[in-house]
Formats: C-alpha cells, structure tokens, sequence
C-alpha cells in the first residue's frame, strides 16, 4: 500500500519553466514596527532583466500579486508565475501587466507546527497593506490584491479573513495549489487543528460576507501523495458560489497530476493561471475585474470546461456568415470530412428535422485546435443557406486531441439547420466528423466492484457499432474504498493512420476526471478512483467517456486482472486516506501490551516478552465494538445530548463518517497494521538497544553498580528542576529528548547486568564458606538476575512507548532549533506542560524496578487502566495525533504512583 502511494501513479507530464532572463527578488523595505515584530519573515518584488532594473525605484503601475509559500517553502517558487506574467505582457506591449510579490516565511515547517501560522497571518495582512501604499497616486491605483498560496501558504490566505482588523475587500482573488483545506495532513499540535477549526468556521458561518471573494483551489492529484486531493477540496456550500476546486488532471490544456511541488512550476497549470489573470483584467480599471461572476466565467473557462475559443464575457448572440465560401447540404446521419491544402473554404448544413424523429442527440468533432468558430446553428428553415447565425463553438469542449461538441436536440427546437465551417488550410490537415445518435444506443452500462466482491465479480462489455462516442455509466461506484482496474481494448477493421482515442474518466460531482490518449489498436488500463465519495443527495454516475474511431470495436472489461489487484488496491486506498492514522493505533497496540506486561507481574511475578504479550493481549475486539457502539448511537439526538452534557468531543471516527472519509472495516485493518509495526518496531528497537549496549560496554568498561534503593535523591531532583527549567524556558521538546537521551543510556548500561555478574564470581571466591550458605548466595543472586531480567523488560516496553512521545513531539523540537538564532524560547509551546509532568514522571521510572511495583496496592489499577486508554486513544486520537502523548503520560503516572505506594 506504501509502495502504491508513494510509487506507482502516472508519469510526470509536465512541462519544466523556465526563466529567458537572470530571476531577481526586490526586498521592499517595511515599517519598523512591522520588521520589529516580524524580524524572521520578509516581502520581496520578483523581476527579471530590465523589468527588474526598472522596478528597483519601486515605481509601479502593474496588478499586484501576492505568493505565499507553503510548509518549508521558499519565496523563489513565485519564479514560474513571474516570468510566465512577464513573457505573457510582453506579448500585448505591457498594456496590462502584473507585480508580483513574494513572501520569505524562512521556510518555516508550518504543516507540522502550528504555532506560527497566526503569526504568518498577520504579517501577510501588513504586507498587503505595504503593497497597496507602493500604488498610491497612481492613475490606475489598485485597491485589492490577488492572492496565490501555495500548500499551507493557501490556508494563511483564507486565515486572513478571521483577522478582527481585515477588510475583506482588500482581497478580491484567491488562488490555491495542493492547499490542504478540509483538515491538516499529520494533526500534530493543538495549535495546528484549532487554527483550521477556527478558519473553517469562519468560511461557513460569514460565507455570505464571502460574495466578493472568488476562490480557486488547485489539488495536485494522485501524484501528490503529501496532501491528497480530497483534502484540498474547499466546503460545499450552497450560498457561497464564488468557490471552485478541482485537481490538476481535470485542468483543460493541462491534463496532468503534479506531485507536491511540480504544481508550482508545471508549465501547463502556470499557463492556465497566467491566461486566467490576463482575461480578468477590467479595461477600464486596468485592474482584476470587481464583477464575481466575471470572475467565475474566467476560471471556469481556464480550470473546467474549455471551449478552445479565446474568453469573452459576452460573446455576440449572432454571427453573419460571410465570406466566398461553399455551401453543401448534409443529409447523411454520419459523416466525415478530411482537408488537407485546401484553397476554398466551405460550410456544411444539416437539417434537423429529418433527423429529430430518429435521433435525440447530435456529437461533432474537430481536430483543428485553433480557436476560431467553426460550428452554428441556424434558424432559416426555408434556405440551405444561412446568412445570421447562432454560435455554437462556445458550446464546445477542448480535449487533448480534438474539439468536441455534443447538443440534445430538444434542447434547440428553434434551430432549422447545423452549420460546419471547414476554412481554407494551407499544409495543414485536420479532419470534421459529425454524427446523429440516440442517447440510449450509445450508454451502456458497467457494474463495478464493491468492498465485499473480494476481486471475484466481473463484468465485460463488447460495443461493436461504429459510433464515434460511448458512454459506460460505471454504477455503484461512489465510495473511496472502491478500487479498480478498466481495461479497454480496441480492434480496428483496417490498418489505416487514426488520431489517437481519448478516455475520460468523468466524476459528476467533483471536478477530479482523468483523461488517457491512447493509440489504436491498442489495449488500455485506466485506474479508477475517487478523490471524493458522492455526497448523499447527488445520484449522478461516473462516467467512462470513449471518444473513438469510427471503424473499431472495443472490449471493456473491469475483470481478467482484477482478482490479482485487488487486495493492494483496497491497501492504497487506506494508506492513501489514513496513513496519518497509524501512529494512533502502533501506541494503542504497545499501550495494551504494557497493560499485559503488568498483569502478568500480578499473576506470575514475572514480566512477560514483549512479542508474546502483544500477541496474547493487542486484540481489535477489545477496543473497536466499544467504538463503534458510540459511533451508532451519536446517530440519536437523545445520546448526542447527555454525550454533549459530558463535556466530551465528538468521537473522530464519527466526524470522518460525516466526512464520507470512513469506510467498512478500515479501523480493524488499520489496527492490524498497527499490531504488525508495534511488532516489527518493537524486534528492531530490542536489537538496536542491545547492539548500542554491546558498542557502550566495548568504549566503556564499567564498574560493579551500587544501586541507590531510594527513587527521589537530591541529584535527581536537581536533574528534574534543571530540565523542568529549560523545559519551560525554551522548548519543551528539547527536555522530552534529552530525558529520553538519559533514560535511553540508563537502560542501556550494561553495569545492571554487570553487577548480578559480579555478584557471581564474589560467591566463586568465597570456597570457604559451607555448602548452605554457597546454595543460598546462589538463589539470592538467580533472583536478582531474573529480577533485572523483568525490570529490563519492563524498561524496555516503556522507553518503545516513550519513542513514539518523542516521535510526536520531534517537529516542534526542529522547528525550534531551525529558528534558535531568532529567539531562544518557543512561543507558543504545544508540549511545554506535557513535557514538565514526563520529566518528573520519567526520572523515577527509569531508577525503578519490578520488585518495588509488585508490592503496590495500586498495582491492578495500574494494569486495566492501559485498555481504556487505548479505546480513548482510537476513539480521540485518530485526528487529533497530539492527544496520544496525554494518554501514555497518564499511564506512565499510575506506574509511578505504584513505585511510591
């Protein structure tokens, strides 16, 4: 499943841009105040050549543009845009052009560490406002910015509306690349969930305020395995139209999934977005347009649907069709027409009332990918010619190999006629082809796998008539757990040159399609997945769309190979949505192991292997019925009332349902991954710590250990203030680590088993002492070594416990030592509190031993508490990553209490 995500998607299509002049980036002075309160973050004007000669006295007339990196990205990355911009005003002699401005966040890892990202809001607000001062007084002054975020750089765009001091108008286009909307990908602070619940509150709840704000995200696909294109996909909201999400594979012209970082640089997109920018451009304000729905047009016709004609917002009702061209009358249901140096142009009719009684729809198509006009609708119904007519080029749809128009003949009742216009070509050879069909002759239908087929079902489809369009409605596919294979295949009567077929992928209810060219004859895999399920009061069907030859046959079958695929298929899936989940249910495994372990200290006074507990206690059917019982009945507003009077959060399992992220059987798989890391972790992490044992011993020949009874000394207390201090004075990461450091070369000191051994051979040298007291020396010295066996045992489960903390509270600390030179103390700290109970808790641990734990009364307690935290955890846990670190902590403070009482 790992390998699928990480490995096995499409090729890169992209193209690579590049810049025809030396980039350079113009640091705009600002404020005191602001570069006083902000001295890490700093705002920059890209340039090349002498456009950037020219900008450096900061006399701008352009439209200002504002990029924000996203988590460790650089404020370079505005490079592609700029130049593209700038190649794209030189084409139109600068009558418009852009400024656009780049912000430098020091590459902060704002995706793993959220206590920044308020920070970086705020500074973006005082950049726009430094950025509009530069325009005062000027003929064409802006009064708003346009904004484009790339990952997380996007979400600080959205933030910026939450801000009590922010005019909303100040932005008036949002543009996103691979953002993570709906939810952060690794939830691993509370800083970090609170900001997105805070932002997406205020998109749903002020979404009327959000009228004037149109907003356009870009998801990178399914090469983009960082954030997956579901989450980039902003909130359906029915009065907020002025959204529009879509994935990069749909992108017309484009056509391509981007992974993670190409979607800044991938020439196709940039070129779709720089086109975008130039056709909102408001004539007279020499501005970006201030009309939302102009807006929407313009994006939808750059990211959605294409009519391979030049944008207009109002493009003439009628056309006069003029000119010394031919006029030849159709009457043919299917026809084909191919030019090649041909000198005179022509103009084909079709009368639509022969036609009208037979068939239902008519589809045309057209290789030549100019963006001149070159089909209409006429209304003269007396004439086989048309002088004024309707334009249906807009109509139409660019895909990679032709242009397509498909009309439902009702739908037009005033048309007469269908005018093609073939214009004179001169070396250049295209083909027109136009054909009458009845919708139901053309769709056929595909039942596809579920969840519980298991790769047995099948189905296959022969479509042997001639037809230039099919139609295969792919039926119950609407959830993110189905995974499959198309297979296509295609035999053609005759060897002659074809255009390439085209199969698309159509998802009706998101803008997510895929579209493959394929040869002919050729045989064909498409891979059918869902970004997002169908949402529940949408009945529309995914559609395989089949733009083919007219003389082939095609076979389409979603069975052959299936059964081999299946079960890593339905793995990708999981990983793909829930890999962040994992972490979540290693812990759990390990926390019900450690409850084992204590247990069997109850029953048998002996602590058990690691391997042997987990195997015998990590059981699925003692945590997830629990859950799932909880999860039913939050469906009933009475238990979601006492639940409420609680004061309990909303089990995660139950939001991801309302997501339509959570799927049959997901959380028993995934608790079966966690079972099988927490093993191989827990083999991997024994022999690492005796291999660094074996390296400390052969560096380092200790002495016989004098072991100190007392848990709390005043070294050791010294030790817990010390840390506590630095803890609270710089980062609370940093003592987790350091404490673990010590505990991890306490645990690993060889001296404990050293001093049972020394014990021995002092027993060996006493051969005067008399057989009793020999045997007796003997037995001492066998329970003391059993007894360091089971404390090492018990060390060992708590130190795995206590890595995966550590693992948890790793970006912070690195996010602390990259910004170390700007400020000493971490603020805010998402684990400072945490990290000052664990150092008082772990300093007394890593000095105890089994034998001062059996005697405990608290004992039992200690070992049923590890099950309930574990269900805790699953049910808590899975979106807020963050909480498992309190869960382990309690356990690990019950434990201690057991040493002391």
């Amino acid at each position: 499943g790992v390998r699928d995500v990480l490995f096995l998607y499409e090729e890169n299509r992209c193209s690579m841009t590049y810049m025809y002049e030396y980039p350079e980036y113009l640091k705009i002075k600002l404020p005191k105040k602001t570069a006083r309160r902000y001295p890490v973050y700093e705002l920059y004007l890209y340039g090349e050549g002498n456009y950037a000669e020219e900008n450096k006295n900061l006399f701008l007339t352009g439209i200002p543009v504002l990029f924000l990196p996203g988590n460790a990205g650089s404020y370079k990355q505005v490079r592609s845009l700029g130049s593209i911009a700038l190649r794209k005003a030189e084409d139109v002699d600068f009558k418009y052009h852009f400024n656009f401005f780049t912000v430098n966040f020091n590459e902060e890892l704002v995706a793993l560490y959220g206590g920044s990202l308020q920070r970086q809001t705020k500074f973006v607000h005082e950049c726009i406002k430094v950025i509009l001062k530069l325009y005062r007084d000027r003929e064409f002054a802006p009064t708003s910015v346009a904004i484009v975020g790339h990952s997380m750089g996007g979400l600080v765009a959205r933030a910026l509306l939450t801000l009590k001091n922010f005019k909303p108008e100040l932005i008036n286009l949002l543009i996103t690349q691979a953002t993570p909307h709906v939810a952060p990908v690794m939830p691993l602070d509370k800083y970090l969930t609170d900001f997105y619940t805070a932002v997406n509150n205020h998109w749903i709840l002020k979404a009327q305020d959000l009228r004037n704000l149109t907003t356009l995200s870009v998801a990178g696909g399914f090469r983009d395995y960082q954030v997956r294109s579901g989450l980039a996909f902003l909130p359906r909201l029915s009065q907020h139209d002025s959204a529009l999400s879509v994935v990069s594979s749909a992108v017309p012209r484009a056509w391509a999934s981007t992974d993670h970082l190409s979607i800044v640089w991938c020439k196709e997109l940039i070129l779709a977005t720089i086109r975008a920018f130039f056709d909102l451009i408001d004539e007279n304000t020499r501005q970006i347009t201030e009309d939302p729905k102009k807006r929407m047009s313009v994006l939808n016709h750059h990211f959605v649907r294409h009519p391979a004609k030049i944008f207009e917002e109002n493009p003439e009702a009628f056309t006069e069709l003029t000119g010394a061209f031919t006029w030849i009358t159709v009457k043919a249901s299917k026809w084909t027409y191919s030019s090649y140096n041909d000198s005179d142009g022509k103009f084909f009719t079709f009368p639509l009332a022969s036609h009208r009684k037979l068939y239902s729809h008519v589809y045309c198509e057209n290789s030549m990918l100019d963006t001149s006009s070159w089909i209409y609708g006429c209304m003269n119904s007396n004439s086989s010619m048309c002088l004024e007519a309707t334009d249906l080029s807009w109509k139409a749809e660019l895909l990679p190999t032709t242009k397509i128009v498909i009309l439902q003949l009702q739908d037009y009742p005033s048309l007469s006629h269908i005018v093609i216009q073939a214009l004179s070509t001169v070396a250049n050879k295209y083909t027109l082809d136009c054909e009458f069909f009845k919708e139901d002759s053309r769709t056929v239908q595909l039942p596809v796998t579920h969840l519980f087929s298991f790769g047995l079902s099948s189905s296959k489809i022969l479509l042997n008539s001639s037809g230039l369009l099919y139609n295969i409605q792919l039926q119950h596919f609407n959830q993110i757990y189905q995974a499959f294979k198309i297979y296509i295949e295609g035999h053609c009567q005759s060897l002659k040159e074809r255009k390439p077929n085209v199969y698309r992928l159509h998802i009706p209810w998101s803008h997510e399609d895929s579209i493959i060219v394929a040869k002919v004859p050729s045989f064909t895999e498409v891979s059918a997945k869902l970004h997002t399920a169908q949402p529940q009061n949408d009945n529309r069907v995914p559609e395989l769309n089949i733009y083919s030859s007219s003389d082939c046959q095609y076979e389409v079958s979603n069975a052959d190979l299936f059964y081999s695929y299946y079960p890593y298929i339905l793995v990708f899936q999981i990983i793909r949505f829930h890999a962040g989940a994992l972490p979540v249910y290693v812990v759990s495994n390990i926390l019900l192991t450690y409850g084992g372990q204590l247990s069997t200290l109850i029953s048998t006074g002996q602590c058990s292997d690691f391997s042997l507990e987990l195997a015998r206690t990590a059981k699925p059917y003692k945590v997830e019925p629990l859950i799932s019982i909880v999860v039913f009945l939050q469906r009933f507003h009475w238990f979601r009332v006492i639940w409420q009077s609680l004061s309990l959060p909303e089990v995660d399992a139950a939001v991801l349902s309302s997501q339509i992220a959570w799927f049959p059987l997901v959380s028993l798989i995934l608790f079966l991954f966690g079972t099988g890391i927490a093993y191989w972790s827990g083999i991997f992490f024994s022999i690492s710590l005796r291999l660094f044992s074996s390296l400390w011993l052969t560096l380092i020949r200790p002495t016989v250990l004098h072991k100190d009874k007392k848990l709390i000394t005043p070294r050791r207390l010294c030790g817990v203030l010390s840390l506590a201090l630095v803890s609270w004075t710089t980062c609370g990461a940093f003592a987790v680590f350091v404490i673990y450091l010590q505990y991890l070369f306490k645990d690993s000191d060889p001296s404990k088993e050293t001093s049972p051994n020394s014990s021995i051979h002092t027993v060996k040298k006493q051969s005067l002492m008399d057989n009793t007291s020999k045997a007796t020396q003997l037995l001492s010295n066998s329970t003391t070594i059993a007894e360091a066996v089971n404390s090492l045992k018990m060390h060992v489960t708590i130190l795995h416990l206590f890595t995966w903390i550590v693992l948890f509270n790793l970006p912070s600390l690195i996010y602390w030592l990259k910004n170390l030179r700007y400020n000493v103390r971490l603020d805010p700290d998402p684990c400072r509190s945490t990290a000052i109970i664990l150092v008082c808790i772990l300093e007394i641990l890593m000095n105890s031993s089994t034998s001062e734990v059996k005697s405990s009364k608290l004992l039992k307690i200690a070992a049923k508490v590890p099950l309930p935290l574990s269900v805790a955890m699953l049910a808590f846990g899975r979106m807020h990553l963050y909480k498992v670190p309190y869960f382990v902590t309690f356990s690990f403070l019950l434990h201690v209490l057991c040493c002391i009482v």
